[in-house]
């Protein structure tokens, strides 16, 4: 969580005690936090001013994760804390004297922390690290005692582990092997785990053997870790230490030909899967779509198109065939071969009736009917798609181009028009209303309002379990701050609970976690219902200062930098993927880079990308440079998402379909599901808070992208 407007909403009052910058540093870990943190204090002290107490725990709890534990301690000592946050300050004096040294004076203040029957979610925190000091300073059955519920409770690999040592100290070896298998193979990342196998492992009498089934669920956990290397080694000791049968040799072939993979050892990759396709029919099977899939992803689709029907042909019980007979099918109709789609897809719902993929299918096979203007046949599909999967999402797409084959066969308007108004009235938020509409306005009529009523925030009293969240945020504990939000938000359980809640998070700035709990509970009053209090928290103009001065600066449109922030980050400042994009508008280091070089200014740091008001400045200044290069709202979305390169190949592909064909034949799945989402929500936004009250009209023609504006 990142508490970036209730750390605004409190700098901006008084008597805080720390300065708006002190607050602003911390919140983006800056490397001066701590030392403005010492000067704001040193300077409270010789005032002789009532916040020496928060400015200590800022400093002191700094410090310490820093490594300055010693520094630390002495700073927490040295003041008593606001009575409110009295567990906390001992929590962290707890933590600073354990890492001093002091283990017997770190259990005290743990205990401490307990005894003040604080927060659920310190209280497991300080908990643990009772268990632990009582294990440090030797008192190893006190210890046990304490563990033995932390861990049934919080799993965790440092609690188990420790729950480990604190059970063979206590004499129960049983118990220590148990749990330091459970970290060795539940959590092979972590390093515990290292220590976890050097201990059951080696010495005269190992305690546990890690045979086939260890060392592979291992080395699966270090592929999925991203570890390749770490897994190569865990095979490699595996077949050290055992002679494998020949189905096993096929499964660590496998294993090995994922890793090597992943450090780019092409040829030793292959090796390993020619040996993984002569195991078992499941190994063999995995190993033969790995070689499929690889094709898929370098385009080289006619010999992935060839791969896929060999997989349905020779696997048919296993879910390699499931997988290959959809992808034969998908990859037709990629090709433009239509007909021999429509085959392939039907032959795919025969022969996996219980397939994940049977609503994907009939879509596509219904696609492929629509391309081949064959459009009874194309509406018989999609009727099976919704009488068969009534809850799929796939649902509203069905029923508009179940409308508009009628359209495109020649039906007028009287026919047409009431299956595209039921649409809009059924799902108003998506992509397929917004298309209903721009299909009733070509036909002279009026569409039903998509919300009768625009999202309304509310003015409610503040909840009183947010007071201690609050307190926490003064201090600077923005990490404590969160874990008290979340705790609260997790024992909501009606939508009438979590409406006051959602706005008073509205109300402080906090769009990302409002925006959580409104998902949770306040769908069907959003879009059933269609509530304007529970809209609010779904479309809120997050950031609206730092939104509207960029998009100005800028010239494009807010509500798209709007939209993009909503799909991207739940407008939640502190989100970072797993491709290191950051911040509101998940911006990857690189492409600030390049942003900051076009805006004469210096490169900025990572940790510069989740400051909402810089986020936001170069999102909105790319987004202008691809509305400039592609002038249209899918085709910018499209580049945000998947690269201006793909979507110029596109577009210059298949530009002459129009808008909502060209949207349904975008080969990325998650680039399909983006551009729908953005391009809808640039629409909502719009009707919602476009002061001119005329909305926009989506023009159903795909332009010709322009040579200017960004290639990165």
């Amino acid at each position: 969580m990142s508490w970036t407007g209730l750390v605004a909403g409190l700098v901006a009052g008084v008597a805080l005690g720390q300065s708006p910058a002190t607050l602003e540093a911390v919140r983006l870990h800056k490397s001066d936090a701590g030392a403005l943190a010492k000067d704001e204090l040193a300077a409270c002290v010789a005032k002789k001013c009532p916040d020496a107490g928060r400015l200590a725990l800022l400093a002191g709890t700094l410090a310490l994760s820093d490594g300055q534990a010693a520094e630390a301690r002495d700073l927490l000592s040295a003041h008593p804390p606001p009575e409110a946050l009295a567990p906390f300050h001992a929590f962290y004096l707890g933590q600073a004297r354990f890492y001093a040294g002091d283990a017997v004076g770190a259990a005290a203040d743990f205990a401490r922390v307990l005894e003040a029957q604080p927060p659920a979610q310190l209280a497991a925190r300080a908990r643990a690290r009772l268990g632990e000091s009582l294990l440090k300073a030797g008192k190893a059955k006190e210890a046990s005692a304490v563990l033995e519920g932390a861990a049934k409770a919080s799993p965790t690999p440092e609690l188990l582990y420790q729950r480990g040592i604190s059970r063979g100290a206590s004499g129960n070896h049983a118990g220590q092997v148990a749990d330091f298998l459970a970290v060795a193979l539940r959590f092979p990342t972590h390093p515990y785990a290292d220590d976890a196998v050097k201990w059951l492992t080696e010495g005269k009498k190992p305690a546990a053997k890690l045979g086939f089934a260890e060392r592979t669920r291992r080395a699966d956990g270090f592929l999925d870790g991203g570890m390749p290397q770490r897994a190569l080694d865990e095979l490699d000791a595996l077949e050290k230490s055992a002679k494998l049968a020949k189905p096993q040799q096929a499964k660590v072939a496998l294993l090995r030909a994922q890793a090597y993979f992943g450090l780019k050892r092409l040829e030793d990759a292959e090796k390993a899967l020619a040996v993984a396709e002569k195991g078992p029919p499941d190994v063999a099977s995995e190993a033969a779509l790995v070689v499929a899939r690889r094709a898929l992803r370098t385009d080289d689709n006619a010999k992935a198109r060839a791969l896929m029907a060999a997989l349905d042909a020779k696997y048919p019980s296993q879910a390699a065939g499931d997988e290959g007979a959809f992808f034969a099918g998908w990859l037709d109709l990629q090709a433009g071969r239509f007909a021999d789609a429509v085959k392939a897809l039907t032959a795919f719902d025969t022969r996996y009736p219980r397939s994940r993929r049977r609503d994907e299918g009939l879509w596509f096979r219904a696609l492929a009917h629509l391309r081949l203007e064959e459009y009874a046949k194309a509406r018989q599909t999609l009727d099976s798609l919704v009488d068969a999967f009534p809850r799929s999402s796939m649902v509203p797409q069905a029923r508009y181009w179940a409308a508009r084959s009628r359209e495109l066969e020649g039906a007028k308007a009287d026919v047409v028009g009431p299956a595209y108004e039921a649409l809009v009235t059924s799902a108003p938020a998506s992509f397929y209303a917004l298309m209903a509409v721009e299909r009733l306005k070509e036909l002279g009529r009026t569409p039903p309002v998509l919300f009768p009523q625009p999202p309304k925030q509310l003015e409610l009293p503040r909840p009183p379990e947010l007071a201690l969240a609050m307190e926490l945020t003064r201090a600077g504990l923005f990490r404590d701050a969160a874990d008290e939000v979340e705790a609260h938000a997790s024992r909501l359980r009606t939508a009438e609970q979590a409406l006051p809640f959602a706005h008073a998070l509205l109300k402080l700035g906090e769009y990302g976690q409002a925006h959580a709990v409104a998902a949770r509970y306040l769908w069907g009053r959003a879009f059933g219902s269609r509530e304007p209090d529970a809209l609010a928290a779904f479309y809120p103009r997050a950031f609206a200062n730092a939104v509207e001065q960029a998009a100005a600066q800028a010239k494009v449109d807010p509500f798209l930098v709007w939209a993009i922030m909503r799909r991207e980050s739940a407008f939640r400042p502190e989100v970072m993927s797993a491709a290191d994009a950051r911040g509101l508008m998940q911006i990857i280091p690189p492409t600030a880079t390049a942003i900051a070089e076009r805006l004469s200014e210096p490169a900025p740091a990572p940790a510069d990308l989740f400051s909402p008001e810089r986020n936001i400045r170069y999102g909105a200044w790319y987004l202008s440079r691809l509305m400039a290069r592609f002038g249209h709202p899918v085709l910018a979305a499209a580049a945000y998402n998947a690269g201006p390169s793909a979507t110029v190949k596109w577009a210059q592909e298949r530009g002459s379909l129009p808008l909502d064909l060209f949207v349904e034949t975008i080969p990325f799945k998650e680039t399909r599901g983006y551009v729908k989402q953005v391009v809808a929500d640039l629409f909502l936004y719009h009707a919602f808070y476009d002061a001119n009250g005329k909305g926009l009209r989506l023009s159903l023609k795909v332009p010709e992208p322009s040579v200017e504006g960004v290639t990165f």
